[in-house]
Formats: structure tokens, C-alpha cells, sequence
């Protein structure tokens, strides 16, 4: 596989996107990792506490360095506040990402800011032939996200993935969209 040629830091008009560290932990857990409501639609397990926030630190900074996983924070650049994050994975040339913010900050466009940057970045990468995304069928708010961003929705994947956060009979597997860069 051949490793992405990514920057540790970049920019777009509002946001700042830096590799995360070690040090952003305490940040991560408060802002949205340990929140419920933030975490409902991701593939991780909600924060119980600011362990697992580091345990998941250490595995972004080892996968980054591998070339696995590239997982920026994502900060206001008025006052460099972390918003959320933002994470790569590319499988031989086919790139999958997810993003996730900080409730106090959805609403905003920054979503579909840091789409917008990253798919711009990942546009450039040598050997990338697909960008994409998959979110379940129920989570409008990052759908319109996507579609803003310039992806579109190619179809839905019945039974795709088990939200570990979601209250559902026996934590049934959710139907998602699939969503790819034209």
C-alpha cells in the first residue's frame, strides 16, 4: 500500500487541521468524544472516560505513522478551539473518511468546510482513485453534509455496520448510504 503524502497541518478559511496529539486528549474527551449525542452515529464507542480517549490517541499516532489512518483535529482558527476530528483511511487507493464535531458547533458550515478542504487534499493524493463515505440511512444532517461537499449518494448498504452507541434492539446492524466523489 502505498502511503498517502499527507500534511501534519493545513488550513481552510475558518478552520485549522492538525495530526492529533497526545496532549489534545482532555480536549477530544470534552468536546465530543465522551457526548452521546455526538457519538451516536460514529463506529466508536462513546468516551467513558479520559483513558479512553489517550488508548485511542496512541493508536492515531501509531496508525498515522504506519500509514494506515490519518486523523487531524479539527480547530477554529479564530481562537484555535477543538471542534471535532477528522479521519482518513485509504485502502490501496480507495479513501474512506468520517468526520465528527463537537454538538456546540454543529449548524455552523464547518462540516462541510473540512469536507470541502479534505477532499480538496485527497484529490491530489498519487494512486487514489475513489473518495467516499458512509453514513447510516437515519443521519440526515451528515448526508446534506456530503452532499454539499460534491459527493453523491451511489446506494444503501442493508445491514452495513453496528452503531455501538445506538439504542437498538440488540444492537441490530443499521442500513447505510454509501457516498462517492463524482
Amino acid at each position: 500500500m502505498e502511503r498517502m503524502n499527507l500534511p501534519e497541518s493545513l488550513e481552510s478559511e475558518r478552520l485549522l487541521f492538525q495530526r492529533l496529539r497526545y496532549e489534545d486528549a482532555e480536549e477530544i474527551f470534552y468536546a465530543y468524544a465522551s457526548k452521546a449525542e455526538a457519538t451516536r452515529f460514529v463506529s466508536f464507542a462513546t468516551h467513558k472516560d479520559i483513558r479512553d480517549t489517550r488508548t485511542y490517541l496512541r493508536y492515531a499516532k501509531n496508525a498515522w505513522d504506519m500509514g494506515l489512518d490519518y486523523t487531524y483535529s479539527i480547530r477554529l482558527k479564530e481562537n484555535s478551539q477543538l471542534i471535532g476530528s477528522y479521519g482518513i483511511v485509504n485502502e490501496m487507493g480507495r479513501v474512506q473518511f468520517g468526520y465528527i464535531l463537537s454538538p456546540m458547533h454543529w449548524g455552523n458550515g464547518y462540516a462541510t468546510e473540512a469536507c470541502l478542504r479534505i477532499t480538496s487534499l485527497l484529490k491530489t493524493q498519487p494512486g487514489v482513485y475513489r473518495i467516499g463515505s458512509f453514513v447510516d440511512q437515519e443521519h440526515t444532517a451528515s448526508s446534506r453534509v456530503l452532499e454539499k461537499s460534491g459527493y453523491s449518494c451511489e446506494g444503501i448498504f442493508k445491514n452495513w455496520i453496528r452503531f455501538p452507541n445506538q439504542d437498538n434492539q440488540d444492537n441490530q446492524a443499521k442500513d447505510c448510504k454509501v457516498y462517492v466523489l463524482l
